[in-house]
């Protein structure tokens, strides 16, 4: 996979928030869908006889309903606050700038088989989620300030190293570039 460079491409923070929103609506309805299915299987166990039989189906169907709808619920949250930050100006970042919320960074990473280099956005959602740049064009992945990425970008600058830990292991990373 490529990364994205964001210093020299003009990156539309706002479609790539869009995408986010696409992606959160999709998972909305995934959860949606798989709740009224949990939901018809836990009531589809036809006779009262069979759902004696099969009580502890119907506990874990139930149980799977109600899983899924509290995930949808989640969905909605995040895109709500993902609208709401969209709803608000978003920050313009000079190279210098310290990296904060809405933040398009470029890190240098390095590990037994050399260096690598990956984009991130910081947005409020969204965490792990993938977006494809202009046209297809490379990636970037979608990280929040609590996540362990997040916390050590945040008010770091072009030039700075952090260490992050990953599974366990202790990364070194060079920030590039803040847009």
């Amino acid at each position: 996979m490529v990364a994205i460079h964001s210093c020299g491409m003009g990156l539309d923070k706002r479609e790539l928030i869009s995408q986010l929103a696409e992606r959160l609506q999709y998972s909305d309805r995934l959860a949606h869908r798989a709740e009224a299915e949990a939901r018809e299987a836990a009531r589809s166990l036809a006779t009262e006889s069979e759902k004696k039989e099969d009580g502890r189906a119907a506990i874990e169907y139930g149980s799977l309903a109600t899983g899924q709808a509290a995930r949808a619920r989640r969905v909605q949250e995040e895109l709500s606050a993902l609208n709401a930050f969209q709803q608000a100006a978003l920050p313009r970042f000079e190279r210098k700038s310290p990296v904060s919320l809405g933040a398009i960074v470029d890190v240098r990473t390095e590990d037994e088989d050399g260096y690598d280099e990956r984009t991130f956005f910081l947005l409020p959602v969204g965490a792990g989620t993938e977006l494809t740049g202009p046209g297809g064009d490379g990636f970037l992945s979608v990280i929040t300030p609590a996540s362990p990425v997040g916390r050590a970008l945040m008010g770091r600058r072009t030039g700075d190293c952090i260490e992050v830990t990953l599974a366990g292991e202790v990364h070194e990373w060079t920030v590039l570039d803040v847009a």
